[in-house]
């Protein structure tokens, strides 16, 4: 299994297509929408279906072919 990183977040918690330009791992909405549509996005294992989906500290965020990763807070 592919190592995990952390991403840190200043909130409480945060919308999904935010938090994946935040992160880096995408650079526009659009393509955090792909992912998204394309059902490559899972947190905390359950499939995700919508991009406003809120993420919190303590959550596993999981991208296939791109890696995974759990929110913490600063």
């Amino acid at each position: 299994m592919n190592n995990m990183e952390e991403i840190t977040i200043h909130t409480q918690e945060i919308n999904l297509d935010q938090l994946l330009k935040w992160a880096g791992i995408v650079e526009t909405g659009g393509q955090a929408k792909s992912l998204v549509a394309d059902g490559l996005i899972t947190i905390n294992g359950a499939l995700i279906t919508e991009r406003r989906k809120r993420v919190r500290p303590g959550d596993i965020l999981a991208i296939k072919g791109i890696g995974r990763y759990k929110i913490v807070q600063e």
